[in-house]
C-alpha cells in the first residue's frame, strides 16, 4: 500500500522540486532560491508518496508569525486534496512554533489557490501592487492572512 510522508527538504530533493516548479509556473523559482532559503533556515518540506514527488511547502517564520512563501502539488496530482493536506500539516507546525498567524501572498488568476485558502480561513488583508510578473508585464498579489485562536 502506497504510503504518504512528509519530510524536510534537502539539496538532493531540489532537482525533483526544480521540475515541478518548471512543470506548474509561467515564472517558477530557481535552483538558487531553493538553495538559498533552504540555507537561510526556512522550514522546507516536501510530500512524498512512498518514492515519488507530491508537492512542497516553504515558509519562514518571522517573529510571531509564519509566511507562506511557497506551496505547490505536481500537475497531475492537482485537485484531489493533496494541497489542502499539506496546507492543513504548515498550519499545524506553524502553530506548534507559538505563531499567532500565518500571512501568504496569491495571484488574483490562481483561482483554485485562492480558494483553498479561503476555505481554510485565511482573509484578504491587503494588495501587493504589481508584485507578480506576467507575459504582459506584472500582477498584484492578494495578501491574505489566518489568525490562530483568539485575539489577545
Amino acid at each position: 500500500m502506497a504510503q504518504f510522508s512528509i519530510r524536510p527538504m534537502t539539496e538532493a530533493d531540489v532537482p525533483a522540486v526544480i521540475l515541478v516548479e518548471n512543470q506548474i509556473y509561467e515564472f517558477p523559482w530557481t535552483n538558487r532560491n531553493f538553495l538559498d532559503s533552504m540555507r537561510a533556515g526556512y522550514h522546507m518540506h516536501c510530500m512524498w508518496l512512498d518514492e515519488e514527488l507530491v508537492g512542497y511547502i516553504v515558509m519562514m517564520h518571522v517573529v510571531d508569525e509564519f509566511h507562506l512563501l511557497n506551496l505547490s502539488i505536481r500537475a497531475d496530482l492537482q485537485g484531489k486534496g493533496h494541497g489542502k493536506h499539506l496546507l492543513q500539516w504548515g498550519i499545524g507546525q506553524a502553530k506548534l512554533a507559538d505563531a499567532i498567524g500565518m500571512l501568504l501572498e496569491v495571484r488574483p488568476s490562481n483561482v483554485s489557490a485562492k480558494e483553498l485558502y479561503e476555505k481554510e480561513g485565511f482573509k484578504l488583508i491587503g494588495a501587493r501592487k504589481n508584485y507578480y510578473p506576467t507575459h504582459a508585464g506584472r500582477e498584484d498579489a492578494l495578501v491574505m492572512f489566518k489568525r490562530f485562536g483568539a485575539l489577545v
